[in-house]
């Protein structure tokens, strides 16, 4: 069966590393993957480090409808099973192109499709309405939480059997693997995150001053249009020592980082099945998430992480609260224990084997 996954190129956060990890996974299985971006940029970069089968189409623009008679012939010509898109420009020029070829399709819905757009006025409502009719075209849909699988067949009206939960995997290393941990004085607290109001860094930025505790510092790990305004109120909330802004770091970059933490932090208003916090689980970090998306299927109770209530300083206070004053030897203990249960249930092997049998069905 040859899949082809498309995405608009210009990714650079968890969706990246969703369908990067992916098609790996569909390599080391050897199954016939490509990836096809429609614009040059960091997911085809992303692809060429990893030696997957990538392509570029040379689309300049989400305005930029030429490149639809391209997008169908090297669908038709390469006599694609599946066409799996990822994204709400890929999901627009699939369905664009429906009716011109045999493949079935498949999409990806990696976040909410109704607040991918909110920030963007009328033009967002648009753009919201098109990728909304785009993802209704399409054969079968992917949704990484449950809770966007209710949403997209009780609001979207997407017949229900067309739906299918997939949870994201990633991929662990054996614990022999993790690089040892660095002593430090302070308790480091984490956060990887694109600086934009939907990842609610302010929030946290609010509850690191309500907890008042100065042996405490914030790691803030990602760039985004938030960026200014959340370095603006740290000097407000008189946190300057307290917080560290890292910018965008690389896998490498965090791997090196995650040394020197205590816990991983998320206090997001909107998630969906968050990689990053799969990610600092398997370099053995005890996570701190508010209730987002499916997040209590990845921390099942207390033994396993913190969880806070979603835009609520005072309980991302008391989580935190709750976190620094748990003894580091339990911490640890915490964070294997998470990691253990994780990787028995949110492996990409297991990922790509759900996926496989959906493919199989519509073919």
């Amino acid at each position: 069966m040859k899949v082809l996954h498309v995405n608009a190129g210009l990714e650079n956060g968890g969706g990246l590393t969703h369908i990067i990890n992916l098609l790996k996974q569909a390599k080391n299985e050897q199954q016939d993957f490509t990836l096809l971006c429609l614009a040059d940029g960091p997911v085809a970069q992303a692809a060429r480090t990893a030696q997957l089968n990538v392509q570029v189409l040379g689309v300049n623009s989400r305005y930029d409808l030429a490149g639809l008679n391209k997008l169908a012939s090297f669908i038709n010509n390469a006599d694609f099973s599946i066409v799996h898109t990822h994204g709400a420009r890929a999901n627009l020029f699939v369905s664009l192109i429906r009716h011109k070829i045999t493949a079935k399709w498949c999409v990806t819905v990696h976040s909410n499709p109704y607040l991918d757009f909110a920030d963007r006025g009328f033009t967002g409502k648009i753009f919201t309405k098109l990728n909304i009719q785009a993802i209704r075209k399409a054969d079968c849909v992917f949704a990484v939480t449950k809770r966007f699988a209710n949403l997209l067949v009780e609001k979207a009206k997407i017949k229900q059997q067309k739906v299918h939960v997939i949870y994201n995997g990633t991929f662990f290393h054996a614990d022999s693997q993790i690089p040892a941990k660095y002593e430090h004085p302070n308790f480091n607290i984490v956060n990887v995150a694109r600086a934009e109001k939907v990842k609610g860094q302010d929030l946290l930025l609010q509850a690191l001053k309500q907890l008042n505790n100065a042996n405490v510092h914030l790691f803030i790990a990602g760039d985004g249009s938030q960026l200014r305004s959340l370095k603006d109120l740290t000097q407000k909330l008189n946190l300057g020592p307290q917080v560290t802004f890292q910018g965008f770091m690389t896998h490498k970059q965090l791997k090196n980082l995650y040394r020197r933490m205590d816990l991983a932090v998320l206090t997001s208003y909107s998630e969906s099945f968050p990689l990053v916090l799969l990610e600092a689980s398997d370099n053995l970090l005890p996570l701190l998430s508010t209730a987002v998306g499916d997040i209590s299927m990845m921390i099942p109770d207390k033994e396993h992480g913190f969880v806070a209530k979603v835009g609520e300083i005072d309980s991302i206070c008391s989580a935190l609260k709750q976190a620094v004053n748990t003894p580091k030897t339990q911490l640890r203990e915490m964070a294997q224990l998470e990691k253990n249960y994780v990787e028995r249930h949110f492996s990409l092997h297991e990922q790509l084997s759900s996926i496989l049998r959906v493919y199989d069905d519509i073919v």
